[in-house]
């Protein structure tokens, strides 16, 4: 059976998303490091991880062998960052190099969150049901 296009192109999107943001954990890794929670160590070390994470990520999402592992660790990635979400809604923390973000728009971040999961988990699945291996 066919996939709907829909999780065809939601497919396609997270993929480019998660390989982009991937990518911006090495072009602007000092930004990263900073919206990090201060009790957690190795700050650099983490962001190279997670961007590696990413990219491995969304291009596993569109490799039907590896897509539904792919959507696992991309859900554990989603929870490990989500500290990070909410460490800067609570503390107002800014992105250096970007404009400020009002408050409401870190609190809709941290919270939209379970919705990033629920994307993943979406589209990782092959023709509409839980892929099985």
């Amino acid at each position: 059976m066919a996939e709907p296009r829909s999780v065809v192109v939601g497919r396609w999107l997270a993929a480019g998303l998660f390989v982009t943001v991937g990518i911006l954990h090495f072009v602007r890794t000092a930004s990263f490091e900073a919206i990090m929670p201060p009790w957690i160590p190795a700050h650099r070390l983490c962001v190279l991880i997670s961007g590696v994470a990413e990219i491995s990520g969304g291009i596993g999402l569109l490799l039907p062998r590896w897509r539904r592992s792919a959507g696992w660790g991309l859900l554990a990635l989603l929870v490990a960052v989500w500290p990070a979400n909410i460490h800067m809604a609570i503390n107002d923390v800014q992105v250096p190099g970007l404009p400020p973000a009002p408050g409401w728009a870190l609190w809709l971040r941290a919270l939209a969150q379970p919705l990033l999961m629920l994307w993943v988990w979406v589209v990782a699945r092959d023709g509409g049901s839980v892929a099985r291996q």
